[in-house]
This record gives structure tokens, sequence and C-alpha cells, in this order.
């Protein structure tokens, strides 16, 4: 520790044996930085603070029958991107900063050094936004704020209007191609519907289906041809056990004459209705009651007239005539089901006959539905979607969706906010004052004394018997005294111009 202590005491006392290299120094390098720090051109600063109020009636009233812009997220990209290489080129135009330019590296230079000081910054959550720029000109200053608020407005309200129009288009390609699927489709099924005709389901009824109820009708088929067979040969025991009558009274009740017996049936109803009123002896009684007797042995006197004709049946009783008539009609059911039954035959051996081939053709046909329908539900789509992306274009294009509100609108900066001349100074005099030193101890150590008699033991080796003190004399001590006060007014001299021009910084702000 005592080392380093003499160590740190011998690098003073050699700055201070070339303090006067230190000043000088300090001052060349104080009035260099100054020199510097005076010529920074000033620097202008103005900003616009805009408010984006993304809240409309027309997001809920259009959601569901469209794609709804997402406008935040619209302004949101639409401030991160105005930065882009494109907006800062259009803004110089603006502005005329271009044609300072002349050759591509100024352009380059001039554009970096524009992006470089344009800030944009904005609030989530109150979409407010913020745009500054600082430049050497007040006016150019106010006009790129002025350009950039512009084209972040104009960004905005484009939206996704160019993007909806691609879409659109987009959407018409697709729907024509399915279009002509769809035609293609259609052409498919229909010859194919043509070339397998009797093997193709119908009404929703698969061929294994068709088998299956063709199947059944014809063993449905099949036992009622039995039962008629059956109830066939019945009436046949019932017909040999009957034998035919001969010439027997037929009754007025067993002859049928419709003519007749509707002329009876209503004198009987009328004679119902006088039997509630009257006696039997009432004259419109009797009279009714001769006139029915009267129409019933007309009845038997024509039935005895056309029995008289050469009649088959004349010899049979009424109940065998029924079970001739019974047969006949069993005779034709018989041979109706018969028909049926063949017919029935016939088409079941057709479709098994056609059995092998119905899986391909099947899977062929459920091939071209899944095809066909997948390209209808596409379609159908794609009709759906065109309308909705119109409409969005519109949507986004339209300036209801948005309102921007210009809170502070860019003016023209009157006084400078840069470059911080005062803070620059300062660092302009720490710097004189560090090389000073750094000179003075640089100039020491290529110049080396020895300063104390523990520097020459430690430097030679050798044992130090003593030390000779220097006797001044008083016109050494004066000049001494007068290069110590030189020395101070050469230091204040420079915190004093340090004072002077930090003052004229601060009384130009």
């Amino acid at each position: 520790m005592e080392d380093l202590i003499q160590q740190v005491l011998s690098a003073l006392k050699g700055i201070w044996k070339y303090r006067w290299h230190a000043v000088l120094v300090a001052w060349l390098v104080a009035i260099a930085g100054f020199i510097k720090v005076i010529s920074l051109p000033d620097n202008y600063q103005t900003s616009a603070r805009v408010f984006v109020d993304t809240q409309t009636i027309l997001k809920p009233l259009m959601a569901g029958m469209t794609s709804v812009p997402n406008t935040e997220q619209q302004v949101a990209i639409m401030s991160r991107t105005l930065l882009s290489r494109p907006n800062v080129e259009r803004v110089m135009r603006m502005v005329d900063l271009d044609l300072d330019s002349r050759t591509v590296r100024e352009h380059e230079a001039q554009l970096d050094d524009l992006m470089r000081n344009i800030k944009i910054s904005g609030t989530n959550a109150y979409d407010i936004y913020t745009i500054s720029y600082s430049g050497p000109q007040p006016k150019v200053t106010r006009d790129v704020v002025q350009s950039l608020l512009t084209i972040f407005v104009e960004g905005s309200f484009q939206g996704k209007k160019g993007d909806s129009q691609k879409a659109v288009q987009f959407i018409d390609e697709q729907i024509k191609n399915y279009e002509d699927k769809l035609s293609a489709a259609e052409n498919l099924m229909k010859d194919f519907k043509i070339r397998n005709n009797m093997l193709l389901p119908r009404q929703g009824i698969d061929y294994g289906s068709q088998l299956l109820m063709m199947s059944d009708s014809l063993n449905n088929a099949k036992l009622e041809l039995l039962e008629a067979e059956q109830s066939r040969k019945a009436i046949l025991s019932q017909i040999e056990g009957d034998e035919p009558v001969l010439d027997l009274e037929p009754s007025a009740a067993a002859i049928s004459n419709p003519e007749l017996d509707e002329r009876i049936a209503t004198i009987n109803k009328n004679l119902d209705s006088l039997r509630m009123q009257y006696t039997e002896l009432h004259p419109d009684i009797v009279a009714s009651k001769r006139l029915v007797a009267q129409l019933e042995e007309r009845k038997i006197a024509e039935s005895k007239l056309r029995s008289a004709t050469s009649d088959p049946g004349k010899n049979y009783s009424p109940m065998l005539q029924q079970l001739k008539v019974a047969q006949t009609e069993a005779d034709a059911k018989v041979a109706a089901i018969k028909a049926r039954v063949a017919e029935y035959t016939a088409r079941n051996e057709r479709l098994l006959a056609h059995s092998n081939a119905v899986p391909e053709v099947e899977s062929q046909l459920a091939q071209l539905n899944r095809d066909y329908v997948i390209n209808k539900e596409n379609y159908e789509k794609l009709i759906g979607r065109r309308e909705a992306a119109k409409l969005s274009g519109e949507l986004s294009s339209t300036t209801d969706m948005m309102a921007f509100k210009i809170i502070d609108p860019p003016t023209v900066p009157l006084s400078p906010v840069g470059p911080n001349r005062p803070l620059l100074f300062s660092v302009a005099l720490a710097a004189a004052l560090v090389a000073g030193v750094a000179a003075a101890l640089l100039i020491s150590q290529i110049r080396p004394t020895f300063l104390s008699p523990a520097e020459l033991r430690d430097a030679t080796g050798l044992t130090v018997l003593g030390t000779v003190a220097m006797n001044w004399t008083e016109r050494q001590k004066t000049r001494q005294r007068r290069a110590r006060y030189a020395f101070s007014a050469c230091v204040g001299s420079l915190f004093m111009l340090y004072g002077g021009v930090v003052a004229a910084a601060l009384l130009k702000f």
C-alpha cells in the first residue's frame, strides 16, 4: 500500500513539473472542442399527434355478412411500415429534399439521415400516434412531419382495398375453373348413367336392396299363388259335392231385379214411416202392402219369362251358381298371379346375372358423385366468398370505418432543440483537462527525473547518504511566485472561457 502511495505521489510530482505542457495541451484541446461544438448546426424538432377512432357501428352491423377488416391491426401495421424506404422517398419528393442530392451516394446518405431522425410512437390503449422529426431547417422539419401524416392517413384509408380486388380476381378465376370442372363432371355422369342404366340404383335404393326387394316380392307372389290355388281347389271340392235342382219355385227375395228391387225398397221405407204414425188398417198402409205384393208377383213373373230361355244354369241351385262364379274368379286370379311370378322370376334372374358387375358400377358412380358434390360445394362457397370479398373491399375503403383526429398539428419550430451545447462544452472541457494531465504524465515518463532519495535508491541500488537542499534566492522565489500566479490565471482563463461559451449557449436556447 505504501509503494502504491509513493508511485501516486511520484506521478503527481511529475505532472506538476510539466504543468505548463499540460496547460498548453488543455487549451489547445478545449479551443478545438469549443470550436467544433459551436460549428455544429442547430437541430429543430416538431411533432404531430393523431388519434385514430376505430370504434364504428358498422362492425357489429356487418358481422356475419362479410369479413370485417381489423382496423386496429391495419393502423398498427401502417404505423410500423411508415418508415419503409418507398414512403421515405415519397416524403423526400414531397418536400423537395431530393433536389439537394446530386449523386446516388448523396441521395442514400440523405435518405438514411431522414430515416434516422424520424420517430413514430403510439399507445395501444388509446390509439394515439405521435410522429416527430428533427432537422436543421425549421420549415423543412414541419413539412416532413406533415407529409408523413398525410401518408399515414392515406395508407390507412386505402387499407386492404387492393388486396380485396386481387382476392376477387383470384376467386373469379377459381369460379371459372370450378364451372369447367362441374360441366365436365356432369357430362361424365350423364354418359356413365346412359351406359349403365340397368345397373344404377333407383330412387335412392342400391342394387343389393333392389335384389332383396325383388326376392321378397317373388316369395310373396309364390305364396299368394299357393294360396290362390288352394282356394280354387276348395271351390272345386264344393262344386263336386253340389247337385242341380229341377224347377223349383223361386221366391221373390231370391230373384234379382234391380229396378223392381229399388221400387220395393222405396215403398218399404215409406211403409215403415207410415207405421210409425198409423195402424195396419190405415188406407195408406193397406195400399202400400198391396203395391209391394204386386211388384213381387211381377218379379216372379219376369223371372219365369227369363228362365224359359236357354239358360245353362237353370237346373242349378243358387249356391252352385255362386260357386261357379267363384271358380271363374279363382281361375283368373291364379292366372294373374302366375304371370306375376313369372315376371318376378325373370327380373330376379336378370338382377342375379348382373350382380357381379354392380359393385364396380356403384363404386364408380359413388366416385363421380363424390367429385361432383365436392366441386359443387366449393363452387357455391366461392360464389358466397366473392360477394363477401367485394363487400369487404368496399367496407375497407369507406371512411366510416375509422376517423382520424389530429390532436396536435405540426408547426414550424421557433427555437432549436439541439445540439445540447452546454453538455458538449462540458465534455470538451473534461476532455481538455484529461488530455493535459495525460500529456504531462507522458512527458514525465519520457523524460524521467528523480524527485526523491527513495526513487534514486530504488533505481540505482546504491545507498543515498544524504541530500542537498536548494537555497532559492529572493529573485528566484519571486519568479516562482509569479509563475504560480500565471499558471492559476491560465487555468482560470480556461474555465472562464468555458463559462462564457456555456452562458452564450444557454442564452440562445
